[in-house]
C-alpha cells in the first residue's frame, strides 16, 4: 500500500513538473519562431495544460482502463470548475472582458453536450473518438483563424504576452520539450500503477479512481496557473485556462481512449458523472455570460463552486 502511494505521489510530482517544462519549453520555441502570442496561449499552452490527462488518458486506456480515462476526463473538466476556480475565485473577484472566451465558454458548453451524446449509449467506439478529434481540430482552426483575423486587440493576447517566455535561447526550449516528452508518459504510467494499486487495496472502481485522486491531481498544473493569474490581475488568462483545458479534455483527451480501447463504460460515467460535468459547465457559462456589463465571478460564486466540489466528492465515495 506504501510504496503504491509513493507510485503515485512520485507520478504526480512528475507529471506536474515535466508538463510545465514542456509548456515553457514549447511556448518559448513557438516564440522565436516568430508565432503570435496569442496563437500560443490558445495552442501549446492550452493543450501544455491538459497534457497530465491527456498522457494518463493515454497510458490507462492502454493498459485495458478505458474506465479510469474516461473518469480522468470528466473529474479533471469538474475539478476545474467547481474546485480550481472555487479557490480561485475565493482570493478575489475574477473579471472577465475577452472577447475570445465570450465565444470559447459557448464552445466548451456545446463540445460538453456532444461528448454526452456520444457516450450516453454506454460505450466509447473509435468512430466516437474519431468525431470528437474531428470537432476538437475544427473548433480550434476557427479560434485560431478568427485570432489571427481580428484586428481589434482582446484583453487576453495582452495577458497571454506577458505570460509566453521571452528571450529563451533555442536550444534551451528544445532542451526542456524534449525532457517533457520523455518524462510525461513515464510520470503518468507511474501514477497509474499507483492509483490502481490503491483503487484494488480500498475496493474502488477504476472509474471512482480517475474521477477523484487521478483527475484532482492532473489539474494541479491549472490550479497554479489560475492562482499566479488572478495575483497578477490577469484574470482573462486564468478562465481562459480552465476553458481552453476543458475543451481540450473533452474534445482532444476524450478522443484518446476511444481510439486506443473502444469499450463499454461503466453507466454512472454517462449520466451522473456527465451531468456533473454539463451542470458545472452550464454554471461557469450562466455565472460569466448573464451578469452583465460586469462579467465576473465573486467570492460567492467561489464558494458555491467550492461546495459543489466536496458534495460531488462525498457522493462518489459513498457509491463506492
Amino acid at each position: 500500500m506504501l510504496f503504491n502511494i509513493f507510485l503515485l505521489a512520485t507520478g504526480l510530482a512528475l507529471l506536474v513538473w515535466s508538463a510545465d517544462k514542456f509548456v515553457y519549453g514549447a511556448a518559448a520555441f513557438a516564440r522565436n519562431l516568430g508565432l503570435p502570442p496569442m496563437l500560443i496561449g490558445l495552442t501549446i499552452v492550452a493543450m501544455g495544460s491538459s497534457a497530465p490527462e491527456m498522457f494518463v488518458a493515454g497510458t490507462a486506456a492502454m493498459n485495458g482502463m478505458t474506465d479510469t480515462a474516461i473518469g480522468n476526463v470528466l473529474g479533471s473538466n469538474v475539478a476545474n470548475i467547481t474546485l480550481i476556480l472555487g479557490v480561485t475565485a475565493l482570493l478575489g473577484s475574477i473579471s472577465v472582458s475577452s472577447q475570445t472566451l465570450m465565444r470559447e465558454i459557448p464552445l466548451m458548453l456545446a463540445a460538453t453536450v456532444l461528448a454526452g451524446y456520444l457516450i450516453h449509449d454506454g460505450f466509447l467506439s473509435r468512430n466516437d473518438g474519431l468525431l470528437l478529434l474531428a470537432v476538437f481540430f475544427s473548433v480550434m482552426g476557427y479560434l485560431i483563424w478568427h485570432a489571427l483575423n481580428n484586428k481589434q486587440r482582446d484583453p487576453l493576447e495582452t495577458e497571454a504576452d506577458d505570460e509566453v517566455p521571452k528571450d529563451v535561447p533555442t536550444r534551451n526550449a528544445v532542451f526542456w520539450v524534449l525532457v517533457g516528452i520523455v518524462l510525461l508518459p513515464f510520470s503518468a504510467d507511474l501514477m497509474v500503477d499507483g492509483a490502481v494499486g490503491i483503487a484494488k487495496a480500498f475496493g474502488l472502481s477504476d472509474l471512482i479512481i480517475g474521477l477523484t485522486i487521478i483527475a484532482v491531481g492532473t489539474s494541479l498544473p491549472e490550479l497554479a496557473a489560475c492562482v499566479a493569474g488572478v495575483l497578477k490581475k490577469e484574470d482573462d488568462l486564468a478562465i481562459g485556462n480552465i476553458v481552453g483545458s476543458n475543451l481540450f479534455n473533452i474534445l482532444a483527451v476524450l478522443a484518446i481512449p476511444g481510439l486506443i480501447a473502444p469499450a463499454a463504460i461503466d453507466s454512472q460515467a454517462s449520466t451522473r458523472d456527465f451531468y456533473m460535468v454539463l451542470a458545472s459547465s452550464s454554471a461557469l457559462a450562466i455565472l460569466v455570460l448573464t451578469t452583465g456589463r460586469k462579467r465576473e465571478l465573486q467570492r460567492w460564486h467561489g464558494a458555491l463552486l467550492l461546495v459543489s466540489f466536496v458534495a460531488y466528492q462525498i457522493l462518489l465515495f459513498q457509491s463506492a
